[in-house]
């Protein structure tokens, strides 16, 4: 179905019409979005159909709630913080609560190299895909997203040193399958 709408039709028309439920306005929305979206979901998600879970369900929740934005601020970031939450309740219902401590991963060095700087983003997204639900969604909060660990822990209903932990192990583990990759060996599931 086309839509051909007129040329002073802007962000704030699409946001009242979804605001009336109306179908179009909604499709217009999740069309325009989708791809800045999807990147989101696909760093939280174990492959490209939890990521499409992840999205769908947000979308519902943007949708139920568009009433709650506020005209003036960013819709992006609005519907991107909906994503985020939406991925970390993703996260617990799936993931059985794990702990570790952070004297376990204090024998860790820091010394090999930085293989990181070597990859693509595509590869990178590849080998954080390959992390554990637990070290892919800290790594997220605290790396991509800018979380603390305090805050990672609260929403997590983890500890502090636990978030510290993982993310440790889930960097070393990122370094160990891009180093992989980079020597030839591939990935494998860690």
């Amino acid at each position: 179905m086309d839509f051909v709408l007129p040329a002073n039709f802007g962000e704030e028309d699409v946001i009242c019409a979804c605001k009336r439920q109306e179908r179009w306005a909604q499709q217009l929305l999740y069309e325009e979005y989708y791809s800045k979206l999807m990147v989101v979901c696909l760093r939280y998600a174990n492959n490209e159909h939890d990521a499409l879970d992840i999205l769908h369900e947000s979308f519902i929740k943007i949708f139920q709630h568009i009433d709650r934005y506020q005209t003036g601020t960013s819709l992006l970031s609005w519907m991107r913080r909906i994503i985020v939450n939406t991925a970390i309740d993703f996260y617990r219902k799936r993931m059985r609560r794990r702990t570790e401590e952070l004297a376990q991963a204090a024998h860790i060095s820091q010394e090999e190299i930085d293989a990181i700087s070597h990859c693509s983003e595509q590869e990178i997204l590849l080998a954080v895909q390959q992390l554990s639900p637990t070290y892919r969604t800290i790594f997220n909060l605290f790396v991509v997203e800018g979380y603390s660990h305090k805050e990672i822990a609260d929403l997590l209903d983890i500890t502090e040193s636990t978030s510290r932990s993982n993310l440790v192990k889930a960097r070393m583990k990122l370094k160990a399958l891009l180093t992989r990759e980079i020597t030839g060996n591939g990935y494998e599931e860690i």
